[in-house]
Protein backbone atom coordinates (compact mmCIF):
# COMPACT_ATOMS: atom_id res chain seq x y z
CA UNK A 1 0.00 0.00 0.00
CA UNK A 2 1.42 3.52 -0.77
CA UNK A 3 -0.65 5.76 0.77
CA UNK A 4 0.69 9.08 2.23
CA UNK A 5 -2.50 10.61 2.74
CA UNK A 6 -5.78 8.75 4.04
CA UNK A 7 -9.24 9.67 4.21
CA UNK A 8 -11.87 8.21 6.24
CA UNK A 9 -15.70 8.27 5.96
CA UNK A 10 -16.95 7.67 9.20
CA UNK A 11 -20.68 6.43 9.92
CA UNK A 12 -21.92 4.43 13.01
CA UNK A 13 -21.67 1.33 11.22
CA UNK A 14 -18.56 2.10 8.73
CA UNK A 15 -15.65 3.52 8.38
CA UNK A 16 -14.98 4.39 4.43
CA UNK A 17 -10.68 4.45 3.60
CA UNK A 18 -8.91 5.89 0.52
CA UNK A 19 -5.22 6.91 -0.46
CA UNK A 20 -3.71 9.28 -2.08
CA UNK A 21 -1.25 9.39 -4.37
CA UNK A 22 -2.35 6.02 -5.21
CA UNK A 23 -6.16 5.20 -4.18
CA UNK A 24 -6.67 2.11 -1.85
CA UNK A 25 -10.35 1.98 -1.25
CA UNK A 26 -11.04 -0.09 2.16
CA UNK A 27 -13.76 -0.73 4.12
CA UNK A 28 -14.22 -1.03 7.68
CA UNK A 29 -16.17 -1.67 10.73
CA UNK A 30 -16.58 1.09 12.82
CA UNK A 31 -16.39 -1.40 15.72
CA UNK A 32 -13.46 -2.67 18.26
CA UNK A 33 -12.46 -5.06 15.43
CA UNK A 34 -12.66 -2.93 12.31
CA UNK A 35 -10.54 -0.07 14.20
CA UNK A 36 -7.90 -2.22 15.25
CA UNK A 37 -7.70 -3.76 11.78
CA UNK A 38 -7.52 -0.31 10.42
CA UNK A 39 -4.81 0.81 12.80
CA UNK A 40 -2.80 -2.53 11.82
CA UNK A 41 -3.00 -1.83 7.76
CA UNK A 42 -2.22 1.60 8.47
CA UNK A 43 1.42 1.02 11.16
CA UNK A 44 4.44 1.19 8.99
CA UNK A 45 3.12 2.84 5.95
CA UNK A 46 4.83 6.02 6.45
CA UNK A 47 1.39 8.10 6.72
CA UNK A 48 1.70 11.56 6.35
CA UNK A 49 -1.93 12.71 7.41
CA UNK A 50 -5.17 11.22 8.19
CA UNK A 51 -8.17 13.16 7.90
CA UNK A 52 -11.64 12.32 9.92
CA UNK A 53 -14.39 14.56 9.72
CA UNK A 54 -16.27 15.11 12.83
CA UNK A 55 -19.94 13.20 12.53
CA UNK A 56 -21.03 14.12 15.96
CA UNK A 57 -19.44 11.81 17.81
CA UNK A 58 -18.59 8.59 15.74
CA UNK A 59 -15.42 9.54 14.93
CA UNK A 60 -14.12 9.59 18.45
CA UNK A 61 -13.42 5.84 18.83
CA UNK A 62 -11.02 5.59 15.62
CA UNK A 63 -9.85 8.83 15.79
CA UNK A 64 -8.59 8.25 19.76
CA UNK A 65 -7.18 5.12 18.19
CA UNK A 66 -5.37 5.89 15.47
CA UNK A 67 -3.49 9.03 18.33
CA UNK A 68 -2.97 6.17 20.42
CA UNK A 69 -1.04 3.88 17.77
CA UNK A 70 1.30 7.61 16.88
CA UNK A 71 -0.41 8.00 13.71
CA UNK A 72 -1.08 11.71 12.43
CA UNK A 73 -4.69 11.74 12.14
CA UNK A 74 -6.34 14.67 12.25
CA UNK A 75 -9.98 15.55 13.15
CA UNK A 76 -11.38 18.20 10.73
CA UNK A 77 -14.67 20.84 10.40
CA UNK A 78 -17.33 19.09 7.92
CA UNK A 79 -17.97 22.91 6.47
CA UNK A 80 -14.16 23.08 5.61
CA UNK A 81 -14.43 19.67 3.73
CA UNK A 82 -17.65 20.70 1.81
CA UNK A 83 -16.42 23.97 0.90
CA UNK A 84 -13.37 22.36 -0.11
CA UNK A 85 -14.82 19.65 -2.41
CA UNK A 86 -17.04 22.56 -4.41
CA UNK A 87 -13.92 24.12 -4.54
CA UNK A 88 -12.07 21.34 -6.43
CA UNK A 89 -15.83 20.90 -8.58
CA UNK A 90 -16.89 17.60 -7.06
CA UNK A 91 -20.21 17.94 -6.39
CA UNK A 92 -21.52 14.51 -6.30
CA UNK A 93 -21.60 12.88 -2.99
CA UNK A 94 -20.78 8.87 -1.89
CA UNK A 95 -19.17 6.97 0.90
CA UNK A 96 -16.13 6.28 -1.03
CA UNK A 97 -15.93 9.48 -2.82
CA UNK A 98 -15.80 10.97 0.35
CA UNK A 99 -13.10 9.54 1.98
CA UNK A 100 -11.40 10.15 -1.37
CA UNK A 101 -11.75 13.97 -0.95
CA UNK A 102 -11.02 13.49 2.87
CA UNK A 103 -7.72 12.40 1.23
CA UNK A 104 -6.62 14.82 -0.98
CA UNK A 105 -7.80 17.81 1.76
CA UNK A 106 -5.00 16.32 3.51
CA UNK A 107 -3.02 16.49 1.04
CA UNK A 108 -3.50 19.94 -0.81
CA UNK A 109 -4.35 21.88 3.03
CA UNK A 110 -1.98 19.74 5.05
CA UNK A 111 -4.21 20.41 8.44
CA UNK A 112 -1.99 20.44 11.54
CA UNK A 113 -1.99 17.53 13.46
CA UNK A 114 -3.15 18.51 17.20
CA UNK A 115 -3.30 16.50 20.28
CA UNK A 116 -6.85 15.22 20.96
CA UNK A 117 -8.65 15.71 23.80
CA UNK A 118 -8.30 13.36 26.75
CA UNK A 119 -11.29 11.20 28.18
CA UNK A 120 -11.61 13.74 30.90
CA UNK A 121 -11.84 16.79 28.44
CA UNK A 122 -14.48 14.49 26.37
CA UNK A 123 -16.66 14.18 29.46
CA UNK A 124 -16.68 17.67 30.25
CA UNK A 125 -17.69 18.54 26.84
CA UNK A 126 -20.07 16.40 26.89
CA UNK A 127 -21.99 17.30 30.46
CA UNK A 128 -21.40 20.53 28.48
CA UNK A 129 -23.51 19.46 25.54
CA UNK A 130 -26.10 18.02 27.61
CA UNK A 131 -26.47 21.22 29.30
CA UNK A 132 -26.73 22.88 26.39
CA UNK A 133 -29.66 20.81 25.33
CA UNK A 134 -31.54 20.82 27.74
CA UNK A 135 -31.46 25.26 28.10
CA UNK A 136 -32.69 24.75 24.68
CA UNK A 137 -35.16 22.30 25.59
CA UNK A 138 -36.59 24.85 28.16
CA UNK A 139 -36.26 27.97 26.24
CA UNK A 140 -39.05 25.77 23.91
CA UNK A 141 -41.14 24.87 26.30
CA UNK A 142 -41.17 28.75 28.03
CA UNK A 143 -41.67 30.04 24.05
CA UNK A 144 -45.15 27.36 24.58
CA UNK A 145 -47.02 29.11 27.45
CA UNK A 146 -47.61 32.24 25.39
CA UNK A 147 -50.00 29.51 23.10
CA UNK A 148 -50.15 26.47 24.84
CA UNK A 149 -53.91 26.17 26.03
CA UNK A 150 -54.78 25.87 29.46
CA UNK A 151 -55.41 22.07 29.17
CA UNK A 152 -52.04 21.39 28.21
CA UNK A 153 -50.30 24.13 30.31
CA UNK A 154 -49.98 22.80 33.79
CA UNK A 155 -47.88 20.30 32.05
CA UNK A 156 -45.65 22.23 30.35
CA UNK A 157 -45.56 24.10 33.52
CA UNK A 158 -43.59 20.87 35.08
CA UNK A 159 -41.98 20.17 32.39
CA UNK A 160 -39.77 24.05 32.58
CA UNK A 161 -39.13 23.08 36.30
CA UNK A 162 -38.01 19.55 36.01
CA UNK A 163 -35.44 21.17 33.24
CA UNK A 164 -34.67 23.72 35.90
CA UNK A 165 -33.77 21.16 38.15
CA UNK A 166 -31.91 18.91 35.79
CA UNK A 167 -29.60 22.22 34.57
CA UNK A 168 -29.28 22.78 37.93
CA UNK A 169 -27.64 19.50 38.65
CA UNK A 170 -25.17 19.42 36.01
CA UNK A 171 -24.03 23.08 36.39
CA UNK A 172 -23.34 21.10 40.13
CA UNK A 173 -21.66 18.49 38.13
CA UNK A 174 -19.52 20.64 36.30
CA UNK A 175 -18.08 22.80 38.76
CA UNK A 176 -17.18 20.15 40.95
CA UNK A 177 -15.57 18.55 37.84
CA UNK A 178 -13.50 21.57 37.14
CA UNK A 179 -12.64 22.26 40.83
CA UNK A 180 -11.44 18.67 41.35
CA UNK A 181 -8.73 18.56 38.48
CA UNK A 182 -5.97 20.60 39.71
CA UNK A 183 -5.05 21.99 36.21
CA UNK A 184 -8.83 23.13 35.71
CA UNK A 185 -9.51 24.78 38.83
CA UNK A 186 -6.43 27.17 38.19
CA UNK A 187 -7.97 28.44 35.26
CA UNK A 188 -11.31 28.65 37.03
CA UNK A 189 -9.73 30.66 39.58
CA UNK A 190 -7.87 33.03 37.24
CA UNK A 191 -11.26 33.69 34.63
CA UNK A 192 -13.44 33.70 37.72
CA UNK A 193 -11.28 37.09 38.81
CA UNK A 194 -12.94 38.60 35.48
CA UNK A 195 -15.26 41.37 36.02
CA UNK A 196 -18.66 39.59 34.02
CA UNK A 197 -17.65 35.82 33.97
CA UNK A 198 -20.14 34.21 35.36
CA UNK A 199 -20.65 30.52 36.46
CA UNK A 200 -21.91 29.64 33.25
CA UNK A 201 -19.39 31.48 31.50
CA UNK A 202 -16.60 29.30 33.15
CA UNK A 203 -17.73 26.15 32.49
CA UNK A 204 -17.55 26.59 28.93
CA UNK A 205 -14.46 28.64 28.53
CA UNK A 206 -12.30 26.32 30.73
CA UNK A 207 -14.82 22.98 29.35
CA UNK A 208 -13.99 23.65 25.15
CA UNK A 209 -10.70 24.85 25.48
CA UNK A 210 -7.47 25.22 26.17
CA UNK A 211 -6.45 21.57 24.64
CA UNK A 212 -3.12 20.68 25.23
CA UNK A 213 -0.98 20.76 21.56
CA UNK A 214 2.39 19.30 22.49
CA UNK A 215 4.55 17.05 20.54
CA UNK A 216 8.04 15.69 21.34
CA UNK A 217 9.66 18.98 23.18
CA UNK A 218 7.43 21.13 21.35
CA UNK A 219 5.06 22.61 23.44
CA UNK A 220 1.83 24.26 21.20
CA UNK A 221 0.06 27.14 22.54
CA UNK A 222 -2.84 27.20 25.14
CA UNK A 223 -5.83 30.01 24.17
CA UNK A 224 -9.82 30.07 24.09
CA UNK A 225 -10.40 30.47 20.69
CA UNK A 226 -13.85 32.47 20.12
CA UNK A 227 -14.74 30.95 16.60
CA UNK A 228 -16.79 28.08 18.29
CA UNK A 229 -20.46 28.47 18.44
CA UNK A 230 -20.38 27.55 22.52
CA UNK A 231 -17.55 30.32 22.99
CA UNK A 232 -19.57 32.77 20.80
CA UNK A 233 -22.35 32.68 22.96
CA UNK A 234 -20.32 32.80 26.05
CA UNK A 235 -18.47 35.35 25.50
CA UNK A 236 -21.02 37.48 24.32
CA UNK A 237 -23.47 37.03 27.28
CA UNK A 238 -20.35 37.74 29.45
CA UNK A 239 -19.94 40.86 27.25
CA UNK A 240 -23.27 42.22 28.53
CA UNK A 241 -22.45 41.60 31.81
CA UNK A 242 -19.35 42.85 31.60
CA UNK A 243 -20.38 46.44 29.54
CA UNK A 244 -21.96 46.79 32.79
CA UNK A 245 -19.41 45.57 35.73
CA UNK A 246 -15.93 45.71 33.49
CA UNK A 247 -14.44 49.11 33.63
CA UNK A 248 -12.19 48.22 30.79
CA UNK A 249 -15.16 46.62 28.98
CA UNK A 250 -17.76 49.93 29.76
CA UNK A 251 -15.38 52.60 29.05
CA UNK A 252 -14.85 50.92 25.96
CA UNK A 253 -18.31 50.07 24.89
CA UNK A 254 -19.08 53.66 25.29
CA UNK A 255 -16.92 55.03 23.77
CA UNK A 256 -17.92 53.00 20.34
CA UNK A 257 -21.31 54.04 20.82
CA UNK A 258 -20.48 57.44 21.59
CA UNK A 259 -18.41 57.28 18.15
CA UNK A 260 -21.89 56.26 16.81
CA UNK A 261 -21.19 52.56 16.22
CA UNK A 262 -24.00 50.17 15.73
CA UNK A 263 -25.17 47.97 18.86
CA UNK A 264 -24.19 44.97 17.38
CA UNK A 265 -20.72 46.49 16.10
CA UNK A 266 -19.64 47.47 19.89
CA UNK A 267 -20.61 44.45 21.16
CA UNK A 268 -18.24 42.61 19.27
CA UNK A 269 -15.36 44.39 19.36
CA UNK A 270 -16.05 43.99 23.30
CA UNK A 271 -16.25 40.31 22.79
CA UNK A 272 -12.96 40.33 21.09
CA UNK A 273 -11.27 42.79 23.56
CA UNK A 274 -12.98 40.22 27.19
CA UNK A 275 -11.56 37.55 24.53
CA UNK A 276 -8.12 39.11 24.49
CA UNK A 277 -8.17 39.31 28.04
CA UNK A 278 -9.31 35.95 29.24
CA UNK A 279 -6.31 34.82 26.99
CA UNK A 280 -3.32 37.26 28.53
CA UNK A 281 -4.68 36.16 32.20
CA UNK A 282 -4.79 32.27 31.35
CA UNK A 283 -0.79 32.92 29.32
CA UNK A 284 0.36 34.99 32.52
CA UNK A 285 -1.05 32.79 35.12
CA UNK A 286 -2.07 36.06 36.74
CA UNK A 287 -5.82 37.07 38.14
CA UNK A 288 -7.27 40.29 36.85
CA UNK A 289 -6.38 42.00 40.46
CA UNK A 290 -3.17 41.79 39.61
CA UNK A 291 -2.89 42.35 36.12
CA UNK A 292 -2.98 46.22 34.62
CA UNK A 293 -6.14 45.49 32.08
CA UNK A 294 -5.88 47.93 29.12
Amino acid sequence: MEAKFVGIDVSKARLDVDCLPVSTARQFSNDAGGIAALVQWLLGSGVERIVVEATGGYEIAVASALAAAGLPVVVVNPKRVRDFAKAQGVLAKSDRLDARVLALFGERIAPPVRALPQAAQRDLTELLDRRHQLVSMRAQEQARLATVLPVARGDVEQHIAWLDQRIRKHETVLLKRLRANEIWDAKVKLLDSVPGIGPVNLFTLVGVAPFNDDSGKRRGQRYIRGGRAEVRCALYMATLTAKRCNPVIAQMFERLIAKGKPFKVAMTACMRKLLTILNAILKSTQPWENRLAT
